[in-house]
């Protein structure tokens, strides 16, 4: 796992306040939705997988989504309520979720885009008597479906080029979890004879 450094505490720290941030915004715009056109809130719903999408593919260290969104939920508790703090930890867990269950082995693309599809899933379960999801009819309830899940794929497709591009400019390099190198770097090339 890693020891847990001053430089991964402050990482984690920046993307969850500018998490908070945006959140924040979205939060606003996803209760105005709610209570003017309840099935074009959830086109947001993408918003809230990305602070924990971009900690996780930026630092590959586990439970980095998880420390991310308990800073967002900080951020939000004073604007909002207590309850953002579990907000934010149940839109973090399921991102994490895919790596924890490789056991932080495996850091590959596909497995944000599985917690995206965990996380579009278990939103729909949670929220389904706020939209009344059972009342819908078949066509709306699939076009509600197939929103929530582009809408989560197209907020973890953004956060992982927001966290390569962060990468790519020597961002949190010493926060990333540390790669040892293979067995045959260390050993000197043989003579040319």
């Amino acid at each position: 796992m890693g020891k847990v450094t001053t430089a991964y505490l402050l990482t984690c720290a920046a993307i969850g306040v500018a998490g908070g941030i945006v959140l924040a915004v979205g939060w606003w715009l996803s209760v105005a939705l709610f209570a003017t056109v309840p099935f074009a809130s959830v086109a947001i719903a993408g918003l809230w997988v990305m602070p924990a999408v971009i900690a996780l593919r930026l630092l590959q260290r586990p439970f980095a989504a998880l420390l991310v969104g308990f800073i967002s939920g900080l951020v939000l508790a004073p604007l909002y309520t207590a309850s953002a703090i579990l907000t934010t930890l149940f839109w973090s867990f399921f991102p994490e979720l895919p790596f924890l269950v490789t056991l932080y082995r495996r850091w590959n693309t596909w497995l944000h885009y599985a917690g995206a599809l965990v996380m579009a899933i278990s939103y729909l379960l949670f929220a389904a008597q706020s939209f009344d999801l059972w009342a819908m009819a078949p066509g709306v309830f699939v076009g509600f479906v197939a929103l929530c899940a582009a809408s989560c794929a197209a907020g973890t497709f953004l956060a992982i080029v927001i966290a390569d591009r962060l990468r790519a400019a020597g961002v949190a390099r010493l926060a990333r979890r540390s790669v040892p190198a293979p067995a045959d770097a260390t050993t000197p090339a043989a003579p040319a004879s």
